[in-house]
């Protein structure tokens, strides 16, 4: 089952669909590994708020949306998708998404969460316009976090602030562009921070 509770399709190879909370990855029968406990340690500073300090909102934007019923929309997104092996080609594996955006604002922040594979992925305004586009970073070493061959890091954007508005109803293109190699578990997410004034 899935993490929407509906069969798995018995081709699906792997992804966040097969990751329920408490699930693990299937093992061989009778199979039992090394355990370890892990924790997580953090601290939360508070600060007194001032008038050069604005809210922002977040955005978690996706390749496969497919939006529908117009400016009620519904978000149908499969958070994870898979590049099929009998498309293998020169040419890449794009995967685009036009997202309404009810409410805009200033773009302050803005970078990609892609998997190992990934070309690129570019956002745009309704005007064509490129708001930002994340690079990957590959790694070239052996050590932790510069492991050859991976994706490593995806560059961000910082746009000068004021500088790129996005309209309220305003129509972003997302664009996720991968190696069209058979790939399973691939994501096309686009994270921004919108401010809806400046400071």
């Amino acid at each position: 089952m899935g993490v929407d509770g509906q069969p798995l399709h018995l081709n699906y190879k792997g992804g966040i669909f097969c990751c329920q909370d408490n699930l693990q990855c299937k093992l061989r029968e009778g199979f039992h590994g090394p355990t370890r406990n892990l924790s997580l340690r953090y601290k939360i500073r508070w600060v007194d708020w001032d008038e050069n300090q604005v809210p922002l909102k977040f955005y978690i934007l996706d390749a496969t949306d497919r939006a529908r019923n117009g400016s009620a929309a519904i978000h149908e997104c499969q958070i994870d998708y898979t590049i099929p092996r009998n498309h293998e080609s020169d040419s890449p594996h794009v995967k685009k998404a036009n997202i309404l955006m009810v409410k805009g604002g200033y773009l302050i922040y803005g970078t990609a969460h892609m998997h190992t594979g990934v070309v690129n992925a570019t956002l745009y305004g309704q005007d064509g316009r490129v708001l930002c586009t994340s690079t990957p970073k590959y790694g070239t070493g052996k050590e932790a976090g510069n492991e050859r061959g991976y994706l490593v890091a995806m560059s961000v954007c910082y746009p000068k602030p004021g500088s790129i508005k996005i309209k309220d109803g305003e129509i972003l293109t997302l664009e996720s562009i991968y190696v069209n190699k058979f790939h399973t578990g691939v994501m096309g997410h686009f994270y921004i921070y919108l401010a809806e004034q400046l400071p």
